[in-house]
């Protein structure tokens, strides 16, 4: 009923409404979404834990109170104090809805896993870190020539690395004196050498060291996190993890985020608290991985969008949300990494990347950086696919850079049957054309779905929805088929002559798969899925034209498709659907998670902090929010794949059905 509370859930976005008493547990199972429980919803396994969020929600629609949710059970009571639950979690067993809510579902409390693809890169980098190791003999005291022992180190650096080193800290210090007559007078020190300062004693071993020192390159993004762990005297990435981004429960956009933190005094707390607890988490899952100390990560490198990078660092985003979108700083940050709570070595620094602009963050001049369209001889377009894209266009003699707002259509939320991507996601599909039949692939299976085997080898995961890339590919194949027309409608069984084709309300949906005889999930796309995937390609598009327009050209030489999710995507599919422009298929490459692999090389290669903050003053920063142009862009490129570029190159590969199924028989016009 009406009046029953809204529930939605984060990251998947489902949601739905039910009767007052409802426990969160029951209304997860009834919407499909992924929260874990093994023991019947009796408070035992704790799987079922659950995030709450208060507060006033704009993007959602709703105002969420503190009594949203049944009080604190005796069940839950109990199991805190004999287990411990994170602060702020509720078990989803026992919380009962009372009145609108947005519950977040933790990666841990997930039965499917997420899968984060935001991989380290192969990349060949010069080393250069800015924290090294160095081996050194001190003279011993001498009473008769009085000086202290950190002056006699001191002396020792210069005269055996030409190192001026202005000193250390009180903890370095207190570990000099022991450290030196432990290892006879020879040490190894771990020194920080600064850009605008002198260099730095963080560590002492006595004796050599025959150990490492690490660093994380870091990825903060709006939806995942990623993490990898470099070793600073090989370079070798010997650890990556990643964990997705907890402000997905304040707004899965950037635009929502912001607007939480205006309509709910105290919001950017919360939203910094947010992202470092899962910082360090993070932290912690790297250095187990990879059997270490985490008082060995002596440095980390950060780059992210402006309002992530603004959370993070506990910066007030709010005027980031409205025009002249101004930056705190645009300038590169460098400060100790306990100024923001990250747990690792208690002397380590942070770096991080400038911003090219108001929406044109840390991670774009961490593409520019591993992609150096500065030094392309050939026009190059890089767009870093993600929940805010960032679009560059240049060569040797220019770069411009816009971001494009497209959402999170292309992650899988505001879809129907979408989904993060985890096992059991459908991320490939092919549709015949003649019988408009399916075939799919899900994640962490090989086989398509028409393989002999392919049943068994899925018992596991199931078949649960559909991924980014699924989304992709399945909208491209269904225009292929002629099953969707250019205005981005889909066709009735009549008109396409596939009873795959199935009403749906006012429209139609197409059944990519049924499963509900085996008490599984139906799975299908809609008109609504259709219109989101518009919104956002359009938005892409709009801005990859409004740059070629001040780059005054009509075509680019090659198309860079980098982040996590472009990395997974078709070039054929998403040119048939009128994402990036016209353009030689093999000429369309993927440069995966390009602003993780410029973190890693500022990282391990200072001269390349450097060369970014020049590079960032050079680029020509195209602001689409206030581009007259990029409206027009946009409601041509809503047609899939366009209402007037012409795509001949695209033509040429494949043939593009000329359907139309805005008429019904009769000639009434259909509703979109």
């Amino acid at each position: 009923m009406r009046n029953d509370p809204l529930v939605i859930f984060t990251p998947s976005g489902k949601r739905g409404r039910f009767p007052v008493g409802t426990p969160v547990l029951t209304a997860a199972r009834k919407l499909g979404v992924d929260l874990d429980s093994v023991c019947g919803g009796r408070g035992i396994c704790s799987k079922c834990q659950i995030t709450p969020s208060y507060g006033e929600f704009a993007k959602h629609g709703v105002k969420v109170s503190t009594d949203a949710l049944s009080k604190w059970s005796s069940v839950e009571d109990k199991y805190d104090r004999l287990r411990g639950l994170p602060e702020g979690r509720r078990l989803g067993c026992q919380a009962t809805l009372q009145s609108d809510i947005v519950i977040d579902v933790p990666s841990e409390s997930q039965v499917h896993k997420q899968v984060v693809r935001k991989r380290a890169e192969a990349r060949e980098i010069t080393m250069e870190p800015a924290t090294r190791l160095y081996y050194v003999e001190v003279q011993e005291p001498d009473m008769h020539e009085p000086s202290g022992d950190l002056e006699r180190l001191q002396k020792a650096l210069k005269e055996q690395w030409d190192l001026d080193v202005a000193g250390s800290d009180l903890r370095t210090l207190q570990l000099l004196q022991p450290a030196l007559r432990k290892g006879n007078w020879k040490v190894t020190c771990a020194i920080h050498t600064a850009s605008d300062g002198p260099a730095h004693v963080m560590q002492v071993w006595p004796g050599y060291y025959e150990g490492s020192i690490y660093g994380l390159a870091i990825d903060l993004g709006s939806t995942t996190i990623a993490a990898h762990l470099c070793d600073l005297q090989s370079g070798e990435v010997v650890a990556s993890s990643g964990i997705m981004n907890p402000q997905i429960r304040f707004g899965e956009d950037l635009m929502s985020r912001v607007s939480y933190v205006m309509l709910n005094p105290g919001g950017e707390v919360e939203l910094t608290r947010a992202v470092r607890e899962s910082m360090n988490a993070l932290i912690v899952q790297v250095s187990s991985d990879a059997e270490i100390d985490r008082e060995l990560i002596v440095e980390a490198v950060l780059v992210g969008n402006p309002v992530m990078h603004h959370l993070f660092l506990g910066i007030d985003p709010v005027e980031l949300g409205q025009a002249p979108f101004a930056l705190a700083s645009s300038g590169s940050v460098s400060l100790w990494a306990s100024e923001v709570d990250m747990v690792m070595h208690p002397e380590a620094r942070l770096y991080i990347l400038p911003c090219i602009a108001g929406h044109v963050g840390a991670d774009a001049a961490a593409v520019a950086l591993s992609e150096a369209p500065y030094r392309s001889d050939e026009l190059v377009l890089i767009v870093d696919v993600g929940t805010n894209a960032e679009i560059l266009l240049g060569n040797k003699d220019r770069v411009l850079a816009c971001s494009s707002p497209t959402g999170p259509a292309f992650e899988g939320a505001q879809i129907s049957s979408g989904q993060r991507a985890a096992p059991g996601a459908i991320e490939n599909v092919r549709i015949d054309p003649v019988s408009k039949e399916p075939r799919f692939k899900v994640i962490g299976c090989d086989l398509w779905s028409d393989d002999a085997g392919f049943k068994a080898a899925t018992l596991s995961s199931g078949i649960t929805g559909i991924c980014g890339s699924g989304i992709i590919e399945i909208i491209a194949e269904m225009r292929l088929a002629g099953l969707l027309d250019a205005g981005g409608l889909i066709g009735s069984a009549e008109q396409t002559r596939t009873e795959r084709c199935i009403v749906d309300g006012r429209t139609n949906s197409y059944v990519l798969h049924d499963a509900t005889d085996d008490g599984g999930p139906l799975i299908t796309v809609t008109n609504g899925d259709i219109r989101a995937i518009q919104l956002a390609k359009a938005a892409l598009y709009a801005g990859a034209r409004l740059l070629m327009d001040k780059m005054g050209v009509e075509s680019v030489n090659r198309v860079t498709l980098a982040g996590a999710f472009g990395a997974h995507i078709s070039a054929k599919h998403a040119m048939v659907l009128g994402m990036i422009p016209d353009c030689p298929l093999e000429n369309v490459v993927s440069a995966g998670n390009a602003a993780g692999t410029g973190a890693r090389i500022a990282l391990l290669n200072v001269s390349a902090r450097r060369e970014i903050e020049r590079v960032v003053h050079e680029i020509d920063k195209i602001e689409t929010a206030i581009e007259p142009k990029f409206q027009d862009h946009f409601v041509n490129a809503s047609n899939i794949p366009h209402a007037t570029d012409p795509f001949p190159i695209l033509n040429r590969i494949v043939d593009i059905p000329n359907v139309s199924f805005n008429v019904k028989q009769g000639g009434r016009r259909r509703q979109r």
